[in-house]
């Protein structure tokens, strides 16, 4: 039986990840900053971290095969100076901390799987991004997830195989952007933003958790797209919620100025495109459940 180590195993993919691990009775150790989180269950085993204070139950790590990690803050909020630094500072110094860990107790950890972002490469509506690509996005975004992978190679220093995914737009209804845009298309108010030509490169999340599982499976090493194989426009993505809700669009595309009056910085989320390929995975023999939209829409709504 396989020991898999999650940080962020409470939120949205990690509860997704942990399922996929027990499919598979793989038993489970998470890190959570919470004390009322922490849990002790058949295959299912949480430990105190506080990274800020470099403090971590280095325990966690005693017979881990792997870990996924997937802890970060949410980039869903407003982008002030400070949450800013904790954007970044919530990837970077998380894997910090793990490395130097893992290094002073000599755990014999074989794999490392981390979630990146598909926000590294830069925004653009002709370009179809493979992971070879090695301009990075000036964006905020852009500037986070390179530092993000940075501090993640650094296991690989120690020895361990190193695979990152780069994820796209997550599909789920337990959070992300998906119930933001299903609330005003329920009521025939949906729109898109801008142009709504830019491209929108999304995921099921059922997908992704199995993405990240069978990275471990196989050993995965480099970077590989976590999105499926057939990005959409943002008009596209809204016009096939209001479809799967069958509701109707009645609102103009909200413009861009309007977005980043309300949202300021963090409006960038709405305007950016980026068209990315999940080649890479599906040639390392990742079988997609999801590979088109509404399927994986009448999936989540049902």
């Amino acid at each position: 039986m396989k020991t898999i180590l999650i940080t962020g195993a409470t939120g949205m993919i990690g509860r997704e990840v942990v399922k996929a691990c027990h499919a598979r009775n793989y038993k489970v150790h998470y890190l959570t900053t919470s004390k009322s989180k922490l849990s002790d269950e058949t295959n299912y085993k949480g430990f105190y971290w506080n990274p800020s204070e470099n403090e971590i139950d280095h325990s966690c790590l005693q017979g881990v095969d792997a870990i996924i990690n997937l802890v970060g803050a949410s980039i869903s909020k407003r982008w002030t100076d400070s949450y800013k630094r904790e954007i970044l500072t919530s990837r970077t110094e998380t894997a910090k901390l793990l490395v130097s860990t893992i290094k002073a107790n000599n755990y014999p950890i074989k794999h490392v799987v981390s979630a990146s972002a598909i926000g590294i490469y830069p925004s653009s509506m002709t370009n179809y991004y493979e992971e070879g690509y090695n301009e990075k996005s000036s964006s905020f975004l852009g500037e986070v997830v390179a530092e993000w992978e940075s501090a993640v190679e650094a296991f690989s220093e120690l020895g361990i195989t190193v695979a990152k995914i780069r994820i796209g737009l997550v599909l789920s209804m337990h959070g992300g952007a998906l119930p933001e845009i299903a609330k005003p298309a329920k009521f025939g108010a949906g729109a898109a933003f801008g142009t709504g030509e830019q491209w929108q490169s999304w995921i099921h999340v059922n997908d992704l958790a199995e993405m990240f599982l069978f990275a471990v499976d196989n050993n995965l090493e480099g970077i590989y797209n976590g999105v499926a194989p057939n990005p959409m426009t943002n008009g596209e993505v809204t016009k096939a919620v209001a479809k799967t809700l069958h509701k109707p669009l009645i609102l103009p595309n909200i413009p861009k100025v309007a977005m980043k009056l309300v949202l300021g910085e963090m409006h960038m989320l709405l305007f950016e495109s980026q068209r990315v390929c999940a080649a890479k995975i599906e040639n390392a023999g990742f079988e997609f459940k999801f590979h088109h939209l509404e399927p994986a829409l009448l999936d989540l709504f049902s």
